[in-house]
């Protein structure tokens, strides 16, 4: 079997991709910066590793991306890449915005396609993408961010059921972490109060339920606990107890 991660330089990809290490899975390690992905492959000693350093955020390179490896017959896509952007809507950069949906958004739903594509003809496979809880709320002082995430899951929601309406045999996953302790919360300009899973944890959970085809992956009982929470609460009530989770991670 062969795995593509996106996002795996470091955090829950680094870690996801040493999961399937250990499960005797080769990989295509994918991110931006290629120093980085050597030193996670000079980890990994017991599989095939192929490191292809590519910014995401560009719609060409994910389509390189796709046409460099799609004769090499990937098993498992792990749509990791992402990152959050903290602060009020009006005082964000645009810039750096844009550049968090590109990657987060356009680059999940340009491989989602052409590598489901590929899997539907061969009636077999299995997409993972990265989303967060934040999916399942609005998300004020991260809008932009929880915005994305609530796109990824209700995508992979969508074509799951398409999927199934045409018998096929390819499966989907979505995961939805809380805080995990990873470089997320520099990029992003914040520091969580509340206790961060490790992300070694997380990829050994998700790796274990990627490997049962399972589609909705949430580590942590409170976790778990918020996505149903999510469901009864109003989202007024929603958006006002997330803006006081949101306010007690910024920077002192």
């Amino acid at each position: 079997m062969k795995a593509l991660v996106t996002g795996a330089s470091s955090g829950i990809g680094r870690d996801i991709a040493k999961e399937l290490a250990k499960r005797n899975i080769d990989l295509i390690l994918v991110s931006r910066d290629l120093d980085k992905l050597n030193d996670v492959k000079e980890q990994i000693q017991n599989v095939q590793v192929r490191v292809i350093a590519k910014d995401l955020s560009d719609e060409k390179n994910c389509i390189d991306l796709y046409n460099e490896v799609k004769d090499e017959n990937i098993d498992i896509l792990i749509n990791n890449a992402g990152f959050g952007v903290f602060g009020e809507f009006t005082e964000t950069s645009l810039e750096k915005e844009l550049n968090m949906i590109k990657t987060n958004l356009v680059a999940m739903h340009i491989l989602t396609k052409l590598f489901l594509q590929d899997m539907k003809k061969q009636d077999k496979g299995y997409i993972l993408n990265v989303a967060s809880i934040a999916g399942y709320m609005p998300g004020p002082l991260m809008a932009a961010y929880y915005s994305s995430k609530a796109y990824v899951v209700r995508l992979t929601q969508a074509i799951k059921e398409e999927l199934k309406r045409a018998n096929s045999k390819v499966k989907l996953g979505v995961l939805c972490p809380g805080p995990v302790d990873t470089n997320f919360n520099n990029v992003a300009d914040v520091k969580f109060k509340a206790k961060s899973l490790s992300s070694e944890y997380v990829a050994k959970y998700t790796v274990d339920r990627v490997l049962k085809n399972k589609f909705y992956i949430i580590p942590g009982w409170q976790i778990r606990a918020v996505r149903i929470f999510s469901k009864i609460i109003p989202d007024s009530l929603m958006a006002k107890m997330a803006y006081k989770v949101q306010i007690g991670k910024k920077k002192q």
